[in-house]
């Protein structure tokens, strides 16, 4: 299952709080944006409970906790307020209009996935330019011609159902697929036979976090799931007791076979994956978001035979590559941080018996295919991506140039393949995809995508910063070339800071359209990610986790004092746990920005845990069930940190109410409590869509409609000129 998510990051130093402190003071109220319509926002009224809860002898009220009833009517009331509100409000803003047509015509170009080869047969996503979803194309070789397989824009009116997952049956004659509705975790799976493009009879329901693994006759697959739930599953049910089936096809699920389940550990969960011999099946147990893993194996040539465990000691990472019959490899984080190979016979697993195949380096050890019998292997650097080449017994085999600074995907491929696929990006490089022959070393292009802007025109460039504690932290910056020092610019801090993901430079014709408008991209690599490896990632958790907080301040901080921006030019994203980076920091240091846009934010530290996998975090930030985790929680809690008289910057929160990820009422408490709690004219907004979930999966009409309002916020409130992209737009359109 591919992990969703997405995330950015990267910070910059300062020498101390201290230096920046009293060099700057409370900017007036029209530095915050504020501007005449501003000061008549009359925020709909959010009743006060008198909930108080009791942590460890220490009371905490939570006087909007009825927000947490998503259904309730007076919570629907609140959403359509506060909706109208604030659509009433950014429908004021003359430079949303313009800015949605930029949006629109850089959005319009062609873009594909990285192939995959299965059954003799290539398998890839492409998207026309402003298609809601990617279509999922097959072509029988390099030069023929492709065929749909599966358009997910005719199975809904709005484009809200998407293909979240598939698997290619062996012969390639077979392709299990999950669909997910309006962005939500969820999926149902269904069989489409390849040749013909209709689906089979039997529909696989309450699946979610799992893909699926296809026995090597090609009759059917392993998956995960869940208990069909009493009733229509809420935000409040927790998702515990995952169970591993096989499902056989042209029979209904509940003949599915149960393989694998653990009732006294309520919290594991299995991704199966068949090796390419076909003779083992592999099962990754997970326990929530901690990187640290069991595997498990049956022998697929005894159909009596049990899961047995392999590596069951839950002390490290644990990557499964590829087998030689009993030798197993994996890629770890077993005494080395950043990453190595080992290899351990299935025979004699011990400890003692594992070899080391590819040792730790300095960079650290992304991922590992093992395709043309060599393993490829992707590290960061700083980062950015390196690729390395090594022979099974971890001899170096060369390297795999790269275009530049960026970021690679893809080299799936057989252990017998004499060919693979990557695909690399960069900030201002859309996804470009390449074959690339590993016998001959030859490269060529694949599909190399245009889209309407000068990437000449612009740069980016790592520099280096010291935080809080003295850690040396990188940041990307990306602008247009000959960026004026003479002056200050609108700045967009964007960071994430958590959960081993790692903020590589990526393609986004947001950020692109941001850095159009004139404005500068920063984006540093707090800890929490993975770009440094383990050790990099414990440093910004649990008791740590203030680590991130003062990193991503850092940046800001060094932004200003180097004089790319200002307080009042600078404003701050992030989503999901970078929502709560947003929320952390502008409620520690609410005089540095000049607006917020936290997005999907987990805000609520005390409560996260309560509702559907947010139990599945507490490897990342601790619980506050335990007393020290409970005190390092409450003293950043965006929700719980908000200062009443305070001044806070410009925020726009998003979120949406079908996200069963992050539940909204994280964003609906925190928008509820922040416009009671502010005490300036500079605006608080909630924007809440519907028919949508966490962000996977949107519709790109809506993902445009997001970013429009977000940017046309920004625009309002750091009070940036759009002449020159007005006037663009205008020439191209033939408009006056």
């Amino acid at each position: 299952m591919k992990r969703l998510l997405a995330l950015l990051v990267v910070l910059m130093a300062s020498l101390s709080l201290g230096w920046l402190a009293a060099t700057i003071t409370q900017p007036p109220i029209h530095a915050l944006g504020a501007s005449p319509e501003d000061r008549s926002l009359a925020y709909p009224k959010a009743r006060k409970a008198d909930q108080v809860d009791r942590y460890h002898g220490i009371d905490v009220p939570d006087p909007y906790r009825w927000l947490e009833i998503p259904d309730s009517e007076e919570t629907r009331s609140w959403i359509e307020a506060q909706n109208s509100l604030t659509f009433r409000y950014l429908g004021k803003i003359s430079q949303r209009a313009p800015i949605r047509r930029k949006l629109e015509r850089l959005w319009n170009y062609e873009r594909y996935s990285v192939p995959r080869k299965e059954g003799g047969r290539y398998f890839y996503r492409k998207n026309d330019g402003l298609q809601n979803q990617s279509v999922l194309y097959t072509v029988a070789g390099l030069t023929g011609k492709p065929r749909v397989l599966l358009d997910p824009n005719r199975l809904s009116d709005q484009g809200t159902i998407a293909l979240a997952n598939y698997s290619i049956s062996p012969d390639g004659r077979f392709m299990a697929y999950g669909l997910s509705t309006s962005g939500s975790d969820w999926m149902e799976w269904k069989i489409r036979e390849v040749s013909t493009g209709k689906d089979l009879k039997e529909k696989l329901r309450w699946i979610k976090f799992s893909g699926a693994s296809w026995g090597r006759d090609n009759r059917g697959f392993y998956y995960s799931r869940y208990d069909e739930p009493k009733g229509t599953p809420g935000p409040a049910d927790t998702h515990y007791n995952q169970k591993l089936y096989y499902h056989r096809i042209g029979r209904p699920q509940s003949e599915d076979v149960l393989v694998y389940e653990r009732p006294d550990r309520k919290e594991w969960g299995f991704s199966p994956r068949v090796t390419e011999d076909g003779k083992y099946l592999v099962i990754h147990v997970w326990k929530g978001t901690d990187r640290r893993n069991r595997v498990y194996i049956r022998s697929l040539e005894d159909a009596a035979s049990k899961v047995v465990p392999l590596l069951d000691d839950f002390d490290a990472s644990y990557r499964f590559i590829g087998n030689d019959g009993p030798l197993f490899w994996f890629r770890t984080d077993l005494e080395a941080p950043r990453g190595r190979v080992i290899a351990v016979d299935i025979r004699r697993p011990a400890r003692s018996n594992r070899r080391e195949v590819i040792p730790e380096m300095a960079e650290t050890l992304e991922q590992v295919n093992l395709v043309n019998h060599r393993f490829i292997a992707t590290y960061l650097k700083d980062a950015y991506s390196l690729v390395r080449l090594f022979g099974l017994e971890g001899q170096p085999a060369g390297t795999i140039d790269l275009p530049g600074l960026g970021t690679v995907t893809g080299f799936d491929g057989k252990k017998d393949d004499s060919e693979t696929f990557f695909g690399f990006a960069g900030f201002t490089t859309p996804l470009t995809i390449f074959h690339q022959n590993l016998e001959s070393g030859k490269r060529q292009l694949f599909r190399e995508p245009s889209v309407d802007f000068d990437a000449g025109a612009y740069e980016t460039r790592q520099v280096f910063y010291r935080s809080k504690d003295g850690t040396r932290i990188p940041m990307f910056l990306t602008h247009r070339k000959g960026l004026s020092r003479e002056r200050t610019h609108p700045t967009y801090l964007y960071g994430y800071g958590g959960f081993n993901i790692s903020l590589t430079p990526r393609f986004s014709v947001s950020n692109l359209v941001w850095m159009e408008m004139g404005g500068l991209l920063a984006i540093p690599n707090l800890r929490g990610g993975g770009e440094y490896g383990e050790e990099w990632h414990q440093a910004g958790t649990k008791e740590n986790k203030q680590n991130v907080f003062d990193d991503f301040i850092a940046a800001a901080e060094w932004l200003i004092r180097h004089e790319y921006t200002r307080p009042s030019q600078l404003a701050i994203g992030g989503r999901s746990n970078g929502g709560l980076l947003v929320g952390a920091v502008m409620t520690q240091r609410p005089e540095l920005f000049g607006a917020a846009l936290p997005g999907v934010g987990v805000l609520d530290m005390l409560r996260f845990q309560k509702f559907t996998i947010g139990w599945a975090w507490v490897s990342d930030y601790g619980s506050s069930d335990d007393p020290d985790q409970f005190k390092a929680l409450l003293a950043y809690s965006p929700l719980h940190n908000l200062r009443s008289g305070a001044r806070y910057p410009p925020t726009l929160i998003t979120t949406a109410d079908h996200d069963d990820r992050v539940v909204p009422a994280h964003s609906y408490k925190f928008a509820a409590a922040l416009q009671d709690a502010q005490a300036g004219d500079a605006p608080v907004l909630i924007r809440i869509e519907t028919q949508a979930g966490h962000g996977a999966g949107k519709p790109i009409s809506k993902v445009i409609e997001e970013v429009a309002d977000q940017w046309g916020f920004l625009v309002h409130t750091l009070k940036m000129d759009l002449s020159d992209l007005e006037t663009a737009d205008s020439s191209r359109t033939g408009k006056n």
